[in-house]
């Protein structure tokens, strides 16, 4: 028997409700209530790929634990930089980057500088119509908490055809306590984002800066880049071995106004951290032996999780392993630096629209393998580093 829907079924009702469905959808569109309105990536400080705790900071621009915020420490204190759990209450957040000071710097030098940076590419930007009579304004919102009261410095510098940049500051009003804060700029009509993948946006917090870089007045407009201008009025955090500052929540989104947090799944924010560093492989890998039955390299052929800004570099970091006979008798074990044998590498090729990296390990040194022994990873969980960071 064939059913059949007859006119009189469907209600008015019914398809007034789909238009109205439909009218909400469109209204969503409009107001822009989408997915990645936050121009920062892992501003909740979730994804640690590199791990959670480093001490002993006190070196140049580099990345340590948090994924996507590099911090640069030119000779103001020491620094221990964690993937802390103190959150401001009842807002969704449950990680936040610490910066601790550990040793301090009363009496700053010139040139001295301690910052905590994420750099955007170029391609994400076009949409705020910098370098036109339409650019956009832009407005920056995060979750701040530190001993230190007074006055600190968000610097955005725009790394293109002319450097530009400009600078916002804010006060720590209460010592402890959580605060938030918002900040907008002027979109920029005089220069465009270049159009690719390297670091075009670089989004400052400034925690400590000398006198050459507080001297002048601050560029609270876009100005061509004067390097006295960018951090004037900036307390300085690295005057106390009690001082500390925690921060989450950033987001930085078009417009003048800030709206909620965008908060992602888990795996969307750690597939996004993935595009500009991961780390890859695990398990058993190939080996091949020579006439003696010395194991002198490890052959890998590893998918990536995704598609990265640009050809990594890889690195292996050094690691114990231990050598098993064909019949599973544990031998030697030994820690060893493995250097990565550029001549084996086949990269980036793809397969089943999959991206690889492909080479070899050089373990010429070791040397102390009988004939027919296996090697294999059993401390090891056998990754290594695929790092396309900006």
């Amino acid at each position: 028997m064939t059913n059949t829907i007859k006119e009189s079924n469907i209600t008015d009702s019914a398809i007034t409700t789909a238009k109205l469905a439909d009218s909400a959808v469109t209204n969503a569109k409009i107001t822009g209530n989408v997915n990645f309105k936050n121009i920062i990536i892992n501003g909740d400080m979730n994804i640690a790929q590199r791990g959670t705790s480093v001490t002993g900071i006190t070196d140049s621009l580099t990345y340590h634990t948090i994924d996507r915020y590099k911090t640069q420490v030119i000779t103001a204190g020491t620094w221990t930089q964690t993937q802390d759990t103190d959150v401001p209450t009842g807002q969704g957040f449950t990680k936040s980057l610490k910066m601790d000071c550990t040793t301090a710097d009363a009496s700053l030098d010139a040139d001295d500088f301690v910052i905590v940076r994420q750099d955007v590419e170029g391609q994400n930007l076009q949409y705020l119509k910098y370098g036109t009579s339409n650019a956009e304004s832009i407005t920056m919102s995060f979750w701040v908490k530190s001993n230190k009261t007074g006055t600190y410095i968000i610097w955005l510098y725009s790394d293109n055809a002319s450097n530009r940049h400009i600078a916002k500051s804010y006060t720590i009003d209460t010592a402890d306590t959580w605060e938030k804060k918002t900040i907008t700029f002027a979109g920029d009509t005089a220069q465009a984002f270049t159009n690719d993948n390297d670091a075009r946006l670089w989004v400052y917090f400034i925690l400590a800066a000398g006198s050459n870089s507080t001297s002048g007045t601050l560029a609270t407009s876009w100005e061509n880049y004067v390097k006295a201008n960018r951090a004037v009025g900036q307390v300085n955090l690295a005057d106390s071995t009690s001082n500390y500052i925690n921060i989450t929540g950033v987001q930085l989104e078009a417009g003048t106004t800030a709206s909620d947090f965008e908060f992602l799944p888990y795996d969307v924010n750690l597939h996004r951290c993935q595009r500009y560093f991961q780390i890859a492989g695990g398990g058993l890998w190939g080996t091949m032996s020579n006439g003696a039955g010395a194991f002198t390299h490890r052959f890998f052929n590893q998918p990536l999780i995704t598609e990265m800004r640009e050809v990594p570099s890889i690195s292996f970091p050094s690691k114990t392993i231990s050598f098993w006979t064909w019949g599973g008798t544990a031998g030697t074990t030994t820690t060893i630096g493995r250097s990565f044998d550029a001549t084996g590498l086949g990269f980036i090729g793809t397969q089943n629209d999959k991206t690889y990296v492909s080479g070899r390990v050089s373990t010429a040194s070791i040397d102390d393998i009988t004939r027919g022994e296996l090697l294999m990873d059993v401390t090891d969980d056998g990754t290594f580093n695929v790092d396309a960071e900006l």
